[in-house]
This record gives structure tokens, C-alpha cells and sequence, in this order.
């Protein structure tokens, strides 16, 4: 697992919209990038860049995963049939600590990583500890009997800004099954996500 080296809100400020949907986001109180120079006028975008910054959005969601990752999940996606920014969506709502994000077991997609590292999570009633896991259709996610009371996870299963998605279905407090593997429409994104931008990007 590679450590993030930035601010996870650096991104809303760069982006200038509130990624994770979260209350504390510095974008609910200035919309414009960090530094002396974020509140210059900005100026016209190129298709790179619109693509560029459709990549960063996506990428830096997903927990900022590395690029040689993003980058190989994609290469995945466009091997798949059907569409391969729908595919790409998919195969990355199947990581495990995105399972473990949509279930609310955490407060947010960085602690949600955490908690599968330190191996607080089952998969099918076995430790995993391996965040970047692709759940299968089917798998079984439950808490580890110490998480359970983790005031943490009893913190983020009460948190009113987002609802467990239907595609993760709910046995009690502490397990989930992943029952589908979700399109795009289904994701609960607090902001727009463009993967025709991202297989754009990665085209050229």
C-alpha cells in the first residue's frame, strides 16, 4: 500500500469541488485551488486537460490510488466487453476498501483502506488485509469481533451524508453482501465522474 503524501483535501481545493461529498471540505467555504494564485482567473482548458483532470478526479476518489494501479485497471477494463468506462467504474466499486467505504464501516475511502490494512475486515468469514482485493459478486464483508467497537466505525455507520447503495445489500450492523457489480449510474458520487474522459486519456 503506498502512503499518501498530501492533503486529501488539496484535491477538492485543485478540483474546486467537494470530491467525497464531506462537511469538512475546504471547497464548502472557498471554491478556488490552494496557494497565492488560486484565485486567478483561469483560463480556457484543453481536451488534454479536461481529460487530465476527469483522470486526477477519478483517481484521486478512489483513495489516490498509485498511477501504475489506476493505470493497470484500466488496461483491465479495456480488455472486458462492453464498455470500458463503465468496466473501469466497475472493477474499481470492487476493491475491497470500497466495499468496505459504500458499507460505512468507515468515514472515508483513506480510513477505509486503514482499517483493511490492519485487518479489521472478512471477506466470506476470513481476515483480508489486502485493501486493493477484488470482491466477487456474492463475497460476504463483515466487521472483525474488535471493530465492531471501534468508535470509528459506530462514528461512520451513523453519518448522514450518504446511504449504503443498493448494489452492497445489508445483514445487520456488521456484514455486507456485494450483490452486483454497479454501473455508472448507480455509484453514489457526490460530484460528476466522466470515464469517457479517463479511456480519452489513456487512448491518446
Amino acid at each position: 500500500m503506498s502512503k499518501r503524501k498530501s492533503a486529501k483535501y488539496k484535491l477538492d481545493r485543485r478540483m474546486g469541488e467537494n470530491i467525497w461529498g464531506r462537511p469538512k471540505s475546504s471547497v464548502n467555504r472557498r471554491s478556488y485551488g490552494p496557494g497565492q494564485h488560486g484565485q486567478r482567473r483561469k483560463s480556457k482548458v484543453s481536451d488534454f486537460g479536461l481529460q487530465l483532470r476527469a483522470k486526477q478526479k477519478l483517481k484521486g476518489y478512489y483513495g489516490d490510488v498509485t498511477e501504475k494501479q489506476f493505470k493497470r485497471t484500466y488496461q483491465e477494463a479495456s480488455k472486458m466487453k462492453g464498455d470500458t468506462g463503465q468496466n473501469l467504474i466497475g472493477l474499481l466499486e470492487q476493491r475491497l476498501d470500497m466495499v468496505v467505504y459504500r458499507a460505512k464501516f468507515a468515514p472515508t475511502v483513506f480510513s477505509a483502506r486503514q482499517i483493511v490494512s490492519h485487518g479489521h475486515i472478512r471477506v466470506n468469514g476470513v481476515k483480508c488485509n489486502i485493501a486493493s482485493r477484488r470482491v466477487k459478486v456474492g463475497d460476504v464483508i463483515s466487521l472483525g469481533n474488535k471493530a465492531k467497537e471501534m468508535t470509528l466505525i459506530i462514528e461512520a455507520q451513523a453519518l448522514p451524508e450518504r446511504e449504503v447503495p443498493d448494489y452492497v445489500a445489508q445483514d445487520g450492523a456488521d456484514k455486507v453482501t456485494f450483490v452486483r457489480v454497479p454501473t455508472l449510474d448507480e455509484v453514489p458520487y457526490p460530484v460528476k465522474m466522466e470515464p469517457n474522459l479517463v479511456v480519452e486519456f489513456y487512448s491518446r
